[in-house]
């Protein structure tokens, strides 16, 4: 039987092989098979543009979903061309996986999905279906904004966000500020630690509780978070320096365990800075740079971008401008590239476990006999020479597996009659265990030990 922690690892090393051998081609023309237009036809009757014929069957294994065992196919999201040359050098290059797919599968039948998340935002999913936009045709599953992929990706962060609420971000801009820092928040784990703080002339935190404090960006506090952002309001002069000042101090003062004492990173939002801010990285942050600082310059006005583009770029971070609501997505998942260079720089290969989760296409098919599931992945790396040194993430590769197989791992001879096994994640939420039941109704995505208060989501 071919372990599940394998698998991961053979898909990882057959994308960096298939990419260092891939030579990229802006002009390339390739069909592959759209997971949401395959089978689909035009009104004459004829096969639409990547939605050729793609045979799928009901399959027991799968809960009875109707999949192509034979074949991956491929799920972009609407915000997302799918003809994009990155796109489409990405596609055909991960058709190596298909193979590898194929006889992971063969070797170990307990394996359910195995799957590639690319960087560029497509999702190579084994075996193939047929995917169901949501009620508006809408498509807004990103691979890169799931938990598995952003584990695999990053390692553990310590993240302050400073949001400019000055009277300059009114209208438009504080709506995409605070989609902008709702988009951060989503793609931190139980793994990071977090604290938002807004400024003007002054500085306040979101939540007056949490003052001078990174806290566990589990999903109770990130969404206490969205909550009061929800609630922010412009007003006043802004004064960044104020902001970048405590920003510091409190990635300074992590200790305690209130912090991964890993990564470290500020995420300024602003429509502007026009202070003399020099002297505050010289003070908290220079020579070392030891803190990165990302920023999000909202709002069509370029007036100060040199500015703001001079603060990221003299501490090691990221440059991004953010005009419209469709530009945070794609902005805001730059920043997990250049946090991920230095393990992709050492070829740091970590397998990640994921908490145990509920799937969602397995609730729309009402089955329940695999339901509760982990995630194994691993990120993908380029290994070109001439890329080496730029630290390039391709993507993640990862499968799911039922939590009853991991179970069954446990030798039951060494239990004895009335002993069980269970497994307990580092951030101490329950990964495995028999009694584990979905908690109140299967859409909240919430589990917990029957007749215990120890729940995780």
């Amino acid at each position: 039987k071919l372990c599940c922690s394998l698998c991961p690892q053979r898909l990882a090393d057959t994308a960096e092989d298939a990419d260092l051998y891939h030579e990229y081609n802006a002009s390339l023309q390739f069909d592959y098979f759209n997971a949401l237009l395959v089978n689909t036809m035009d009104e004459e009757g004829n096969l639409i543009e990547l939605g050729g014929e793609f045979p799928l069957e009901e399959n027991e294994h799968f809960n009875k979903l109707s999949v192509n065992i034979l074949m991956s196919d491929i799920q972009v999201p609407t915000n997302v061309y799918n003809k994009d040359p990155d796109i489409l050098n990405g596609v055909y290059m991960s058709e190596a996986l298909n193979d590898i797919f194929i006889n992971n599968f063969q070797k170990d039948p307990t394996l359910t999905w195995q799957y590639f998340g690319s960087s560029t935002g497509f999702f190579r999913l084994y075996p193939g279906i047929k995917w169901t936009p949501d009620a508006n045709g809408v498509v807004s599953f990103d691979c890169r904004n799931r938990n598995w992929y952003i584990q695999a990706a990053t390692s553990p962060k310590d993240i302050v966000i400073v949001i400019d609420v000055s009277g300059s971000m009114k209208g438009l801009k504080m709506t995409i500020a605070k989609h902008t820092i709702n988009t951060i928040l989503d793609t931190l784990g139980e793994n990071d630690f977090v604290n938002v703080i807004a400024y003007t002339d002054y500085v306040r935190y979101v939540e007056p509780c949490f003052k001078g404090t990174l806290v566990q960006a589990d999903l109770d506090n990130r969404e206490h978070f969205k909550l009061l952002v929800e609630e922010l309001h412009v007003k006043g002069e802004a004064k960044v320096k104020k902001a970048m000042k405590e920003s510091f101090r409190i990635l300074a003062d992590v200790t305690n365990g209130q912090g991964s004492l890993c990564n470290q990173a500020i995420m300024l939002i602003t429509d502007g800075a026009m202070e003399d801010f020099q002297s505050v990285f010289e003070e908290f942050n220079w020579p070392d740079k030891k803190v990165r600082v990302f920023t999000y310059l909202i709002g069509r006005d370029m007036t100060f971008s040199e500015n703001v583009k001079w603060i990221a770029c003299n501490n090691k971070g990221y440059y991004t401008h953010i005009s419209t609501l469709a530009d945070v997505q794609e902005n805001v998942m730059e920043y997990l590239h250049v946090l991920s260079r230095p393990m992709v720089i050492n070829h740091d290969h970590d397998i990640i476990w994921t908490e145990a989760y509920m799937d969602s296409v397995l609730f729309k098919s009402n089955a329940h006999s695999l339901l509760l599931m982990t995630s194994v992945a691993m990120p993908v790396f380029s290994k070109k020479k001439e890329t080496l040194s730029h630290g390039i993430l391709l993507g993640v590769v990862g499968t799911d597996v039922p939590l009853l197989e991991v179970m069954k791992l446990a030798p039951r001879y060494k239990l004895g009659a009335h002993g069980y096994a269970f497994l307990i994640t580092n951030n101490g939420y329950i990964l495995a265990h028999p009694d584990l039941r979905p908690l109140v109704s299967p859409s909240e995505f919430s589990y917990c030990l029957n007749h215990s208060s120890i729940c995780s989501s």
